[in-house]
């Protein structure tokens, strides 16, 4: 059976409750998540019966995610959760399932398979870039124009 690494929407949907497979959880996602079917204790029996496996990434793994997510421009948008979860993938080179946007764009630029739960997916990978719509200058993360103050847009511009 494939192993994969779940972002806490995974767990929302009921994924690791309906799989037999051997998924994967970081410490901060665990955390995020403990409180799903509590009184039930869904969790400890995945835990137990080694379905679901906590595993905190290794530093050198989440400084290449935090590097990659810089260049992409979604280092603002990815939660410390989002950057463990995309760093244990990278890890165990494995699937990584998660509906967001950020986490996957990061993922695919770094080689990361992700699986969409209710989404169809994000089809182009890229760089987020600001821009101000009343000059037309590209900035590389700024709240408003340097030039002319206006309050910058931002745009996906599709990366290789």
């Amino acid at each position: 059976m494939v192993s994969r690494v779940l972002d806490a929407t995974a767990f929302y949907a009921g994924i690791p409750f309906t799989s037999q497979s051997t998924h994967y959880v970081t410490t901060l996602v665990y955390d995020e998540i403990k409180h799903i079917k509590k009184n039930h204790d869904a969790l400890q029996i995945l835990i137990n019966t080694n379905r679901l496996l906590v595993k905190q990434p290794q530093t050198e793994f989440e400084e290449r995610v935090k590097i990659c997510a810089k260049k992409t421009g979604d280092i603002h948008s990815l939660s410390e959760g989002d950057i463990s979860c995309i760093a244990l993938s990278l890890e165990l080179n494995t699937e990584l399932i998660s509906d967001d946007f950020a986490v996957t764009n990061v993922s695919k630029k770094l080689g990361i398979n992700t699986i969409p739960l209710m989404t169809n997916g994000i089809k182009i990978v890229g760089k987020w870039i600001f821009y101000c719509p009343a000059c037309k200058k590209d900035f590389s993360d700024e709240k408003n124009c340097l030039l002319c103050g206006n309050k910058l847009k931002k745009k996906l511009v599709k990366t290789k």
